[in-house]
């Protein structure tokens, strides 16, 4: 199973989003940890399961190849503050997320279904067009 940490798991252009956003994020006077890069279909499929079959609470609503990160185009992160990880000061990830956007990333905490620590770059592909094969690496939106 893999469940990298690792920018460089990332396609190159999101990769390029991902060290930019840490650097704003730096610029603005915030640590970020990231969390989560690419998983493998085995990865995402444990970690849908939390909650459901498994013990633990539900952290994510994607099975296996229904999320961003199994295409190398998400990582997720957490900003850091004094060495210990801040999940609940809204106010902090609100500028998080205004700084992934500012780097070209979609932040998932202004969706619906919010998902604070979730960042991503699609070029405007979905997961049909993921699974079609293909790449925001060649695609032009």
């Amino acid at each position: 199973m893999i469940n990298s940490r690792d920018p460089n798991a990332l396609l190159p252009s999101v990769r390029a989003k991902c060290y930019a956003f840490i650097a704003a994020c730096k610029a603005a006077g915030i640590d970020v940890v990231i969390t989560s890069t690419y998983r493998d279909i085995e990865s995402q499929n444990a970690i849908y399961a939390q909650g459901r079959t498994l013990p633990g609470k539900v952290v994510t609503k994607a099975k296996g190849g229904d999320s961003f990160h199994n295409w190398r185009v998400a990582f997720d992160f957490v900003p850091v503050v004094n060495g210990k990880a801040i999940w609940d000061d809204d106010q902090l990830w609100q500028h998080c997320g205004n700084l992934g956007r500012s780097v070209g990333l979609e932040w998932g905490g202004g969706w619906g279904f919010q998902d604070k620590p979730h960042m991503q770059s699609t070029n405007g592909l979905q997961l049909a067009d993921f699974k079609a094969g293909k790449s925001p690496e060649t695609w032009v939106a």
